[in-house]
């Protein structure tokens, strides 16, 4: 015997050897695994595709095997047809040489269950044969999960879509309600400034006239009584006033609430019943205490603010 024939022998017994062990590692996979030939039969399955083929009632030879796998996609009908379209090109560009692998996922629905797979070729290049290796692993549980979680991201964006809403709605609410806020000071400003010149357009006046008639002792102390209380409930912004360090004199209060008031010097002369070279001296005293000496800061507006 020759050395070529021994070598060939050993050769043959080797893989006569390795045979089953091949067929022991593809059955231990979870993934169904196919092995097709140059023209897409099935050489060789693995216990998973058996299982798989059985449990499906598919109408051919348990394993498979000798069956052409391209003929079965090409003829696909159903939900899958589009897949199995897509999974024939991608095998008969494997077997071509065109590219090296081919990756799909794909629903495989069952009347018990909906499925999904995750299918993988690779072509093999072997000395004077093209073998191609096809794996269908089952991602049920991942795909379940991807649904959970898509569902979950939807009710999160609808959730996040109602904050939204509310946070606007809020944001338009606190809006109106700062603006009738405001309108509601300023109706109030208007109303203690029209209150504040009727008494002493009006009402001073009179009250000027009683003081300069002749009055007892009592109805003077009455009229000085009736005269602060006035004042007080016309000038709501002396509250203010007595929060400051500055401490102003009676007559300096009527001067500023005057002031604030828009009155001038001569008109305020007259209904004090002083002269105008007065008013002037207490306009700057209140001036001086309210810090706005030096300052080109206009007294009647910095009383307003006071308010």
């Amino acid at each position: 015997m020759s050395a070529d024939q021994c070598d060939s022998r050993t050769h043959a017994a080797s893989v006569a050897r390795d045979a089953p062990m091949a067929q022991s590692v593809l059955d231990s996979l979870s993934a169904h695994v196919a092995i097709l030939d140059e023209n897409g039969v099935i050489l060789e399955t693995n216990a998973a595709w058996r299982r798989f083929a059985g449990a499906n009632d598919i109408r051919m030879r348990p394993d498979t095997v000798n069956i052409n796998y391209l003929d079965i996609c090409s003829s696909a009908l159903g939900d899958s047809a589009e897949e199995a379209q897509d999974v024939y090109q991608g095998i008969r560009n494997l077997i071509e040489g065109r590219i090296s692998e081919f990756v799909i996922e794909y629903p495989c629905h069952s009347p018990e269950e909906k499925r999904w797979f995750y299918m993988r070729a690779t072509r093999l290049s072997l000395p004077g044969e093209v073998r191609v290796v096809v794996s269908h692993e089952n991602i049920t549980p991942l795909k379940k999960i991807e649904e959970a979680l898509k569902r979950r991201e939807r009710e999160l964006e609808k959730h996040q879509r109602e904050l939204e809403f509310q946070a606007r709605s809020l944001e338009d609410a606190n809006t109106a309600l700062k603006v009738l806020l405001g309108q509601r000071e300023r109706d109030k400003q208007e109303l203690e400034e029209s209150f504040a010149a009727n008494v002493r357009e009006i009402v001073h006046p009179y009250l000027e006239k009683l003081a300069s008639s002749r009055l007892d002792e009592r109805q003077q102390a009455w009229l000085a009584i009736a005269k602060t209380h006035l004042d007080k409930l016309a000038s709501p912004f002396l509250k203010r006033l007595s929060s400051l360090t500055a401490q102003l004199t009676p007559r300096e209060i009527e001067v500023a609430l005057l002031v604030r008031e828009g009155k001038r010097n001569k008109e305020i002369a007259e209904i004090l019943g002083c002269s105008v070279a007065v008013v002037d001296f207490h306009r700057k005293n209140v001036r001086k205490k309210l810090g706005l000496t030096g300052r080109k800061a206009n007294l009647r507006t910095h009383l307003l603010s006071l308010s």
